[in-house]
């Protein structure tokens, strides 16, 4: 994969799709409409487990992804070979090149229900190839972010750092390590997270480290003599106390810190700072991990902890391993070269037709609704267009088929993390609770026309 530069330089991401975007494009070149231009709308119509917001990950890589995007020698073997699609077809994908737009939020935004996460805008064939790689990009980034900010959320100002790679698959760990950090976490286990993104790492031992000396205190002294006196010790491998006491005779009062993985965790800190304290290591920090979720971080929020190691549970999204997005098209060019705004209408899985531009509303600085301003599908909505006491969402992502690399590699997760900071300040209070309840702000819609937004008549280019 490419990271941050302006041509390609990975493997093809083109198969990283379903089968039936393929069959579609095949369908449509037959009947003509693969060129009708058209905008697809990336958005989730809830949110996930009653959380109150959601936090947008995984745009720096999707758009890298994309530059790979591309149907070489093996790809187009093999679906010839499995007969996916006809010569034609395969002729067309060996020339395929997003060319289109694609505008969005900016990694590490919240969003809400309803919100335009994504808008892309080409021709029906190069757009509609994109919605399994988005989805599968954003589902997953933006359930891990969501899932960590809670979590930073409960930790307040002590540090977190992500150590879940053991369970989620190879690939999927270095991107949830990435989704965590943008959302607060401030370090991973992870090295290919390190190498690739820029992210802090951390880490000493594990208990294997303790049972394959011959006694506890062996094992302390050769990592103290490997690594330093400011090195973490994990001092629960057999007993804590004396786990602490022997930690703290062989490193001195300057042991840098104790990790402690089991046990009842707010019984065992406040015990284990009270004998550091009274064995003079008043400055040696406690982590903490052992299955913390962001209800466990917060159950720790007064006891003596200073930082958290968080596993399984920020991986997998907490419970809710995907942000449950969906891709939409929501206009389209009719044979006269106007836009005609489209929506799907099913039970409970209806979408809203038409291009869009968000808002959110603020007073004083909090936040009050997303706005979201709806063109009626006839006529260009002009989304550069400011609205008063409110903050615009939607930046260019890909412009004619370029991305922005300022988007991407570690100067995009870097600036990523530094957005969501800023705009998670932006949340009202009531959006920092835990538990279930409706979304912190609602989703406003308006009218393009009334809220004087519309540009001019919406022609496809190239149309008379």
């Amino acid at each position: 994969m490419t990271h941050g530069h302006a041509s390609r330089g990975g493997a093809s991401t083109a198969l990283l799709t379903d089968r039936y975007e393929l069959t579609m494009v095949d369908a449509a070149l037959r009947d003509g409409t693969a060129d009708r231009r058209c905008v697809f709308e990336l958005f989730g119509r809830r949110l996930s487990a009653g959380r109150r917001f959601g936090v947008v990950g995984g745009t720096g890589r999707l758009l890298s992804l994309i530059r790979d995007f591309r149907f070489d020698h093996e790809e187009l073997r093999f679906l010839r070979d499995e007969k996916v699609v006809d010569a034609a077809t395969l002729d067309f994908l060996e020339g395929y090149r997003f060319t289109g737009s694609i505008t969005g939020y900016r990694e590490g935004e919240l969003y809400f229900p309803g919100s335009p996460i994504l808008t892309v805008e080409g021709t029906f064939a190069e757009a509609v190839v994109l919605e399994t790689l988005a989805l599968s990009v954003l589902n997953h980034d933006s359930a891990i972010a969501t899932a960590a900010a809670r979590m930073s959320v409960a930790a307040g100002d002590r540090p977190l750092a992500e150590m879940g790679s053991r369970r989620a698959g190879e690939r999927s760990a270095v991107a949830a390590a990435r989704a965590a950090y943008i959302a607060g976490f401030a370090a991973t286990s992870n090295l290919e997270a390190g190498r690739r993104w820029g992210i802090p790492t951390m880490g000493t031992a594990a208990h294997s480290w303790t049972l394959l000396h011959d006694t506890e205190e062996d094992a302390f002294r050769a990592q103290i003599d490997a690594l330093g006196t400011g090195t973490t010790l994990l001092v629960d491998t057999y007993d804590i106390r004396r786990g602490v006491e022997t930690a703290v005779r062989i490193a001195g009062t300057g042991l840098g810190g104790v990790r402690i993985d089991s046990g009842d965790l707010p019984t065992v800190a406040a015990e284990v700072r009270a004998q550091l304290d009274e064995l003079g290591a008043t400055g040696t920090r406690i982590t903490v991990t052992s299955d913390l979720d962001e209800y466990a971080i917060a159950a720790l929020a007064a006891s003596p902890v200073d930082s958290y190691g968080v596993g399984t549970s920020v991986v997998t999204g907490s419970g809710t391993p995907t942000a449950g997005m969906v891709y939409k098209l929501v206009a389209r060019q009719d044979s006269d070269g106007g836009w005609v705004g489209v929506a799907k209408a099913s039970t409970d899985k209806g979408s809203k037709g038409g291009r869009k531009a968000a808002f959110r509303t603020l007073d004083e600085g909090t936040a009050t609704s997303e706005l979201i301003v709806v063109s009626d599908g006839f006529e260009a909505l002009d989304t550069g267009a400011s609205h008063p006491g409110a903050r615009p969402l939607q930046v260019a992502l890909v412009t004619d088929g370029e991305p922005d690399a300022a988007f991407e590699g570690p100067a995009g997760v870097e600036a990523a993390r530094a957005h969501h900071a800023r705009v998670r300040e932006e949340l009202p209070v009531r959006a920092l609770a835990l538990s279930r309840s409706d979304p912190a702000i609602p989703t406003v819609y308006a009218d393009a026309r009334a809220a004087g937004m519309i540009a001019q008549p919406a022609v496809a280019s190239g149309a008379e």
